[in-house]
């Protein structure tokens, strides 16, 4: 049993299958706290500088993990990241990978107006589960969901889901 009052999850996914609206709308319903990686990365310089070709910061894991580690170790956390297995296991109690169809996540990506080479690799690792197969490979299959983000009312369903599960996992871990 953790030593946390609160759970860590990661909702995880390729980018544009809407893990930022997720977490913040679960963040909104728990006691948790949304905590966007892009913006730690950005914020507290966790990066090796900047790719010009798919126009993202080049992440430095190693000093992402040794600055987010006192934080993370102490729980409450909805970490909303593309990716998740670079997260040790003892810090995370649910990942959610969520999933979009390609032809949804194709037009968003693309009113992100993301570079053509970015928006492929993207819809690529969508269609080979890249993301749920790091997610199975990293944690323990039973904390591992997967669930669809086409629509609104897909978002509010999977909140709904999520928002229970942590009402049972501090039922469960309380003292």
């Amino acid at each position: 049993m953790p030593d946390r009052k609160l759970p860590n999850i990661i909702i995880t996914g390729t980018p544009g299958v809407g893990k930022s609206s997720h977490a913040q709308l679960l963040a909104e319903q728990t006691d948790l706290r949304h905590f966007s990686i892009n913006d730690v990365v950005r914020e507290r310089k966790c990066h090796s500088g900047w790719d010009d070709e798919f126009k993202s910061w080049i992440v430095d894991e190693e000093k992402l993990l040794d600055e987010i580690e006192d934080e993370i170790k102490q729980g409450g956390y909805i970490i909303d990241w593309h990716s998740c297995d670079l997260f040790p296991k003892s810090w995370i109690d649910l990942v959610v990978v969520l999933r979009t169809d390609n032809t949804i996540l194709y037009d968003r990506l693309t009113e992100r107006n993301y570079p053509e080479v970015k928006l492929q690799e993207n819809i690529d690792a969508e269609i080979m589960e890249v993301i749920l197969e790091e997610a199975l490979e990293a944690y323990d299959e039973e904390i591992v969901i997967e669930l669809q983000s086409d629509k609104a009312e897909d978002m509010e369903n999977n909140v709904d889901r999520m928002a229970a599960w942590v009402k049972n996992w501090i039922k469960d871990n309380a003292e």
